[in-house]
């Protein structure tokens, strides 16, 4: 592949009961040097899936195979990508647009960025079938500022594509016709929600909006218009899945998770990396046998399964021989989210984990509700208590009251969220923290050589 596009490492291959289907199909780049330009995509049998759906497939008949495949958001929820189609109204009148979410804010997550920067107009093409399948002329793809490289990438393939009668007018000589815009955000966290993402698009502040209506009704999405919002790795699925059929999808995975996904590994393991694998995979595969395991020689004490957002997993035999799907995950506890597997050796503290993820919502918070604008504060500060070797016994109950007095009645999914790597780490480490407050340090890892608590109180 291009040097210059190399940005994670490549994967060894897995185990026979898990192998990943090479060679690759997401992440094809990381075998065709040059895939991002377009006449090596193309070359590729890229464009070949938006050819086949202009000329074989009605809209209505694109949604029911994408319905068929069983394709699920990879991005958060695993909601079925083919029926959040469906929801658009099809009366040809009204306009409707297509919106990438390519934010991608979620801490431990990488995949969509490397999809991006390594194969762009795999997802170009995928969001002209999404708006040909919906009835849409326009499609938006939301990119966060930060990733200004990809954005540049994105813009240039766009121009490719425009260029050869790939998007614009009357595409591919048939009747369709669709435009797509990039738009780089200004870097916030919570447009990654869909709501602050649509108005954060449409030159606002980033504020979540209240639903009903939700984006695919008439007053919920871009400019009041209905849209349809998925993730930048489930719209660069669908052209393989038109091009190959939805069988062909569904010959990987689990009864109610199939196919193939792109799961992010990073934290304490050997090899961190973007790893495309079936979704029956178990963590034990990915963490032990890809990953390299856990560095350093040390022992695997906990991981988080979906990103930071996500319930704390003990680094148990029974969670490593969980299958990576969405079921599976929450039959354990947590939720598989944007798969981006944080992995924690046991030589971490728990307490001072928690307050850096804390600490990172209570900075991402918008400021629009009052639980999740001071209640993360209020964590931070307790927390960071804790750590220092101040904490009170009363602490813990206190973590537990605020956090309680955010979730479910915050604005949106952030505050829900901020209080989730207390609770559930809590649950699993409670001694640790009852150590921070007894002793004023660390039970575990370069913290168990902090001064004790009166140590700490004399100094100061």
């Amino acid at each position: 592949m291009s040097k210059g596009l190399m940005l994670y490492p490549e994967p060894k291959a897995a185990t026979p009961e898990g192998k990943p289907p090479f060679p690759y199909i997401l992440l094809k780049h990381r075998e065709i040097a040059d895939i991002y330009r377009l006449e090596v995509y193309r070359a590729n049998s890229g464009y070949e899936a938006l050819a086949k759906t202009l000329k074989e497939y009605k809209p209505d008949q694109v949604i029911d195979l994408v319905k068929a495949s069983g394709l699920r958001g990879r991005g958060g929820a695993g909601f079925s990508t083919g029926m959040k189609w469906s929801f658009i109204p099809k009366d040809e009148s009204i306009v409707k647009y297509v919106a990438c979410n390519s934010d991608e804010s979620e801490p431990g997550t990488c995949s969509n960025h490397e999809i991006i920067v390594g194969n762009p107009h795999q997802l170009i093409e995928g969001i002209l079938i999404a708006c040909y399948a919906t009835g849409s002329k326009i499609g938006f793809i939301y990119i966060r500022g930060e990733f200004a490289r990809g954005a540049r990438i994105l813009e240039r393939a766009v121009e490719e594509a425009r260029a050869a009668g790939l998007v614009g007018g009357n595409i591919l000589g048939s009747d369709f016709s669709c435009e797509i815009v990039v738009h780089r955000g200004a870097g916030a966290y919570i447009c990654g929600e869909e709501t602050a993402l649509l108005e954060s698009l449409e030159g606002k502040r980033g504020f979540p909006k209240l639903k009903p209506p939700f984006p695919a009704n008439v007053g919920g999405g871009v400019y009041g218009a209905p849209t349809v919002i998925n993730n930048s790795l489930t719209l660069a699925t669908v052209p393989h899945i038109m091009l190959n059929g939805a069988e062909w999808f569904t010959q990987w995975g689990t009864e109610k998770s199939k196919g193939i996904a792109i799961y992010s590994l990073s934290g304490h393991v050997e090899r961190p990396g973007n790893y495309e694998l079936p979704m029956n995979t178990t963590f034990r595969t990915l963490i032990n046998e890809l990953g390299g395991g856990v560095w350093k020689g040390r022992k695997l004490k906990c991981i988080i399964p979906g990103g930071s957002s996500m319930p704390i997993l003990p680094g148990t035999d029974e969670v490593l021989d969980t299958t990576m799907d969405f079921e599976g995950v929450v039959a354990r506890g947590s939720m598989l989210g944007s798969a981006g597997i944080i992995v924690f050796d046991d030589q971490t503290c728990i307490v001072g984990a928690v307050l850096r993820l804390v600490e990172f919502y209570k900075d991402e918070s918008c400021g629009k509700c009052t639980p999740c604008r001071e209640g993360t504060q209020w964590l931070v500060q307790i927390l960071h208590r804790l750590e220092h070797g101040h904490g009170r016994p009363e602490d813990l109950d206190l973590l537990l009251s605020v956090g309680g007095n955010i979730q479910g009645k915050a604005f949106c999914l952030l505050g829900d969220s901020a209080p989730i790597p207390i609770t559930s780490a809590m649950k699993l480490f409670r001694a640790e923290f009852e150590y921070h407050i007894k002793e004023g340090r660390c039970m575990v890892g370069s913290g168990s050589n902090r001064s004790p608590k009166h140590e700490v109180a004399v100094a100061q």
